[in-house]
């Protein structure tokens, strides 16, 4: 089997809830929600599907630097397609946007590898189980309490015990405001629910410290993101520092950014996305890498990627289900597998992702 073309398809809903968080700054400039996808075509008819974000430059990336790597191809030879991407974009591409096409592809040669030998990707993988744990994703700054408080209980009404909410709000300006809206949430969802916290590096060192102090009188399960991800020594001061753990990783690319993270003691909790690490192959890795440390991975968005690698990882903490996320699910895809009671499971009879894009929304949404 050869690999005999490679085609990106972008889609767009204008009508996305507009969102907005300690570092994005205008939720009217982050309304819609759109999504990447990479198709891969083989001379025996088997189609690999991956994706990505919808960033600036990542599909220039694919059509014009990625794509005469994979051409006449065995998409089974996965490492080595990868490592020739890798030193392809060598010069300008250790982290950004040509990882983020990188990663793209890998997981459609891992959804076409799944489909050639007609199993879904988790089992592929090697399957720990089939049925992974889910927190309800989002609680933004831009929402006001009402609305914050709605959302966190209408997840944990779904059946869904563990919620996210935002805080560093203003860039870590408004820190009474961050405390009184956790308190809020805490007040409105009970005791017996967890609340996991996301800063989007919108606080500074000892801000986040003393702020650390505060949440924790609201029994919260992690601080995502307190500092600027470059800040590796900051991260590590504030993980010593404070007794709630430090889940961080979503901005780090490949397994060399990991290893840093995790030699100076700077995450608690391991967070690589699927879309801008590296894809199926070299998130893998990472939480290999994870375990050998004895730490948890609680993995990043592109949620229906990460359920099946997470059902293949036995130090899974918890995988993201975010609410902005189901808004573009549900336009893109034919149908898609939905959590139930706070446990989420992949189709077991369908191969690969076991997802199908939608004709009549790429004919609508496509750009």
């Amino acid at each position: 089997m050869k690999i005999t073309n490679i085609e990106t398809t972008l889609l767009h809903n204008p009508n996305g809830t507009p969102i907005q968080d300690a570092t994005i700054q205008s939720p009217a400039g982050n309304a819609g929600r759109g999504q990447l996808f990479v198709h891969i075509f083989t001379d025996e008819g088997i189609e690999g599907l991956g994706m990505t974000y919808p960033s600036p430059g990542i599909r220039d990336v694919i059509n014009n630097a990625l794509k005469s790597v994979l051409i006449g191809k065995d998409p089974l030879d996965i490492e080595k397609i990868w490592n020739d991407m890798y030193w392809k974009v060598r010069g300008y591409g250790r982290k950004g946007i040509a990882f983020c096409a990188i990663s793209a592809i890998d997981i459609g040669l891992w959804d076409l590898k799944a489909k050639i030998v007609n199993l879904p990707l988790y089992k592929l993988l090697g399957s720990y189980t089939d049925s992974v744990p889910v927190y309800g994703s989002g609680g933004w700054t831009n929402f006001t309490e009402k609305e914050l408080i709605k959302e966190m209980t209408d997840y944990v009404e779904a059946g869904i015990p563990r919620v996210k909410m935002k805080v560093g709000k203003d860039f870590g300006k408004s820190e009474r405001e961050d405390i009184q809206r956790l308190e809020a949430v805490r007040n409105a969802v009970g005791d017996d629910v967890a609340i996991f916290i996301d800063a989007n590096n919108g606080y500074y060192r000892k801000q986040a410290i003393y702020m650390a102090r505060e949440f924790e009188q609201s029994q919260v399960g992690w601080f995502e993101e307190p500092l600027i991800p470059d800040d590796v020594k900051g991260l590590a001061e504030v993980a010593r520092s404070s007794s709630i753990p430090i889940a961080t990783g979503e901005h780090e690319y490949t397994k060399y950014g990991f290893r840093e993270l995790i030699e100076r003691a700077a995450a608690d909790i391991v967070q690589p996305d699927i879309g801008r690490v590296g894809g199926v192959t070299e998130w893998m890795k990472v939480t290999h890498l994870a375990q050998a440390f004895n730490l948890p991975v609680a993995p990043h968005a592109l949620q229906l990627v990460h359920l099946h690698v997470a059902c293949a990882t036995p130090n899974l903490k918890v995988v993201e289900y975010m609410n902005i996320a189901l808004e573009g699910d549900e336009i893109w895809y034919t149908d898609f597998p939905k959590q139930k009671k706070g446990m989420w499971s992949p189709f077991p009879d369908k191969p690969g992702l076991g997802l199908e894009l939608d004709h009549y929304s790429v004919s609508k949404y496509a750009i």
